[in-house]
């Protein structure tokens, strides 16, 4: 087994990407033969009622995390909650999934969806930074999404 610092969970559904704040985490790859990871991170308590919710769905989640450093690129999980449990003032979700197979240089898809889009020069190093920075879902990923 290997393990991860986790800095950042966000949950992607349909073109809505909802992010909790974490004040700690840890992913976990099992290196198994289901090749399966192990989430868990630490938010507040203000979020129970939401992961209480999506545990009783039995859902499984597109989620995006950024494990390790800052810069490195969001990687996508398809996951399902399997406990929420309180801890003070926070609540610990664990979560178990899988790392998705299709997944594709974020920063390339980017500036190509963005001169597809017509932006050249100035404009388009402008919104490259920007998108960068706070990672939109790609088109692609959201036609990947609806198969």
């Amino acid at each position: 087994m290997k393990t991860f610092k986790l800095l950042s969970l966000e949950v992607v559904e349909d073109e809505n990407i909802v992010d909790f704040p974490l004040h700690d985490g840890i992913i976990i790859n099992q290196e198994n033969n289901d090749r399966s990871w192990l989430l868990e991170m630490l938010v507040d308590l203000d979020y129970r009622e939401t992961f209480e919710k999506m545990k009783e769905s039995g859902r499984i989640f597109d989620v995006k995390v950024v494990i390790s450093y800052p810069g490195n690129e969001p990687a996508p999980f398809q996951v399902s909650i399997y406990s929420v449990k309180v801890i003070g003032e926070h609540i610990s979700v664990l979560m178990k999934g899988s790392l998705k197979l299709a997944r594709r240089k974020y920063a390339e898809t980017l500036l190509s969806e963005l001169l597809e889009d017509g932006l050249e020069g100035e404009e388009l190093l402008q919104r490259f930074e920007h998108d960068m920075r706070s990672r939109p879902v790609l088109r692609s990923d959201e036609a990947n999404s609806r198969q």
